[in-house]
């Protein structure tokens, strides 16, 4: 074969690799209230909450390949280095889609990482759920939802609920998915310290009683409208995880004294913080005061999305 044959294949190698490159965002999740209602005998909680999700993301781009792999890059890629890639959520979520479906776990990933690391905001989660997406694409696979889900849950209790991509009412230890009234697109700021808490250790501090269960009957109009409805409710997980972080305590201080804050809470067990705001231009005037005061925080103006898997994984503005 000829130098210019050769050439010609391997431009239309490359070409064919980028027709059926898929690229996805994996939106940050936003627990708006989360309740412990309860305790499994195996010491697993059981939990209340509403789950929705934020228009700033991480993105995750499949490819073909004849092994599987995976770069990270971005911003918050450092925060990954000193882990074992590995054992990285995505390349066990490639692998476990491989297995159930019974194909070869070939894939190049690429993770791009702009969400904090153990933030509470479901980062790997949504990873994994972009990555299982576009795997499912790029091997053409015919799973049915309820085999997806159930490969899900066995990658982290957060992974179900991202997969699914909607706002959700989410019950048991994160299995039972039931679709949550819709939500308006409230401006929405969230912000992290950077200081890690430890998630089985915020279990390990919750004291006192559990809590009932409070899903959202009807759709609120507004960002106010919502506001007013979360109010009742809470994050059963805030107070263990202010006793573990005083960032924790700081953030949502910070967030409270902000003009236009209509409600400050800590999503997830932490220690990612977020205020609901009426108006575009009051969440604006917040991160930019917020991170004139904290220069080295992660601050994110974003918005409540209705369809995650909708968004245009774009490089998301913060």
């Amino acid at each position: 074969m000829s130098t210019a044959d050769e050439d010609t294949r391997a431009t239309a190698e490359t070409a064919a690799d980028m027709a059926t490159t898929l690229r996805a965002a994996a939106p940050a999740k936003v627990n708006l209230y989360l309740h412990v209602t309860g305790r499994r005998a195996d010491g697993y909680h059981l939990l209340d909450s509403l789950m929705a999700f934020a228009a700033v993301h991480d993105v995750v781009t499949v490819a073909p390949a004849d092994d599987l792999s995976l770069t990270v890059d971005g911003p918050n890629a450092a925060a990954l280095a000193d882990l074992d890639p590995s054992d990285n959520l995505i390349l066990r979520a490639a692998r476990a889609l491989a297995e159930t479906a019974g194909v070869a776990a070939c894939a190049r990933l690429t993770l791009t990482k702009h969400l904090p690391v153990a933030g509470g905001i479901g980062g790997g989660s949504a990873d994994a759920a972009a990555a299982l997406r576009g795997l499912y694409r790029l091997w053409d696979l015919t799973l049915d939802d309820a085999t997806m889900l159930d490969l899900a849950l066995g990658l982290g209790a957060d992974v179900p609920v991202c997969l699914y991509g909607r706002a959700a009412h989410v019950s048991g230890i994160g299995e039972v998915l039931d679709p949550a009234p819709a939500l308006p697109a409230a401006p929405l700021l969230l912000v992290n310290a950077g200081a890690p808490v430890s998630t089985p250790e915020v279990f390990g501090r919750r004291r006192g009683p559990f809590s009932r269960p409070a899903p959202l009957r009807d759709a609120p109009v507004n960002a106010l409208a919502l506001a007013q409805d979360l109010a009742g409710r809470g994050n059963d997980l805030e107070p263990p995880a202010r006793t573990l972080c005083d960032a924790v305590g700081e953030t949502l201080d910070l967030l409270t004294a902000q003009a236009g804050a209509l409600l400050t809470r800590m999503s997830g067990s932490g220690g990612t913080c977020f205020a609901l705001f009426a108006s575009e231009a009051e969440a604006e005037a917040a991160r930019r005061a917020i991170a004139e005061a904290r220069p080295h925080w992660w601050v994110a103006r974003t918005r409540l999305v209705d369809d995650a898997r909708a968004l245009a994984p774009d490089p998301p503005s913060a």
